[in-house]
């Protein structure tokens, strides 16, 4: 019925529900927030007693313990914080590093100076037989000793020539050779003789032998060797742009290089201008000349006879210089004649016809 009242209150329930709990206590008294947790790091906290200076001494401060991460120790120092990784790469070294350098041995290698030396069995054997002066006879330690090691020896102590034994390695920084096979022969710097001392010494006529261009040691001395088989007084080289008598040039030379004067000379122009002075006629050899050496009409005077390389000839300026430019006969099958070759048909053809004269 409307109004009746039922005898039941409402908010019974909820007084049933907190009953026994009492009061709710403070934020500090609860032992879960955050007043609570500062409050008891106040009431536990101990100011740190002040040390003396004795006891600040007896412990240093680079000691003290740092906390650990949890992390294995590896050993080396870790990076400064805030520093990333590879910051340092590509940067170049600080002055006083004692870490080498990567291009170290490429700078020393190419920084390293070859001596001129002989190389390798057969060479340093066929060297000694043609008497090619040394000065020293370089051996490897453990070196398998065959006949022409044997032979090598021999003629080092017939000779009075030193023998050092040296690594593998070092023959070849002495060398500047991989394939040394274990020896290399060390040959004496050659003794040049003067422009005016070769003059000085030649005969009437005179014959004078020259190169403009020849870079290649064996060419040079496949000329010396012809030059003294056809009685020229001497070979004048200049010191630009051509070969000089190296170990290789006194080989190919077959000792003619001990016989026969050989200068130096530091320009070829002015050496001609000389020869011309001293009353030679200036003949250069090039393939291109319609002239052939067959037709030379001066073979009897004085000569001072010039040969090219064999793929560009005469330069311009000795070319201008010359007094006659011949070539030598020869099929059209073949497009050139090497150096040498072409210098020594030259000076057999002078010597037949000065014979002819006589």
């Amino acid at each position: 019925m409307a109004g009746k009242k039922t005898g039941k209150n409402p908010g019974a329930k909820q007084r049933r529900g907190l009953r026994g709990k009492g009061p709710t206590p403070k934020a500090a008294d609860r032992p879960y927030h955050v007043a609570a947790k500062a409050k008891t790091r106040k009431s536990t906290y101990k100011p740190e007693r002040k040390r003396s200076d004795d006891e600040r001494s007896e412990r240093p401060t680079s000691d003290r313990a740092r906390p650990s991460s949890g992390r294995p120790s590896t050993g080396r120092p870790s990076a400064s914080r805030g520093k990333r990784p590879g910051a340092d790469r590509g940067r170049p070294e600080k002055r006083g590093s004692t870490r080498p350098r990567q291009d170290r041995a490429v700078r020393e290698k190419s920084s390293a100076t070859y001596v001129d030396t002989i190389a390798g069995r057969n060479t340093v054997v066929e060297a000694l037989r043609a008497n090619i002066p040394a000065k020293e006879l370089i051996v490897a330690i453990g070196l398998d000793v065959d006949e022409r090691i044997t032979e090598i020896l021999d003629h080092a102590r017939v000779s009075g020539l030193t023998v050092r034994e040296v690594t593998r390695h070092q023959v070849e920084s002495i060398t500047g050779m991989a394939n040394h096979q274990g020896v290399a022969l060390i040959v004496k710097p050659y003794a040049y003789s003067s422009q005016k001392e070769i003059f000085q010494r030649a005969k009437s006529p005179a014959l004078f032998v020259a190169v403009d261009g020849i870079t290649d040691p064996r060419n040079i001395g496949a000329i010396v060797r012809s030059a003294a088989a056809f009685g020229a007084d001497g070979v004048l080289i200049p010191e630009r742009r051509n070969a000089s008598i190296t170990a290789t040039a006194w080989k190919a030379s077959a000792g003619a290089a001990a016989r026969l004067p050989i200068a130096q000379v530091k320009n070829l122009a002015r050496s001609i201008e000389d020869a011309k002075e001293f009353g030679c006629f200036i003949v250069g050899l090039d393939g291109e000349s319609t002239d052939t050496v067959d037709g030379l009409k001066i073979a009897t005077d004085s000569l001072y006879v010039i040969v090219g390389s064999e793929g560009k000839g005469l330069s311009r300026l000795v070319r201008e210089k010359c007094d006659v430019v011949v070539s030598i006969p020869m099929r059209q099958s073949v497009e050139s004649l090497n150096a040498s070759v072409a210098m020594a048909i030259a000076l057999y053809t002078i010597e037949e016809k000065r014979r002819k004269v006589e």
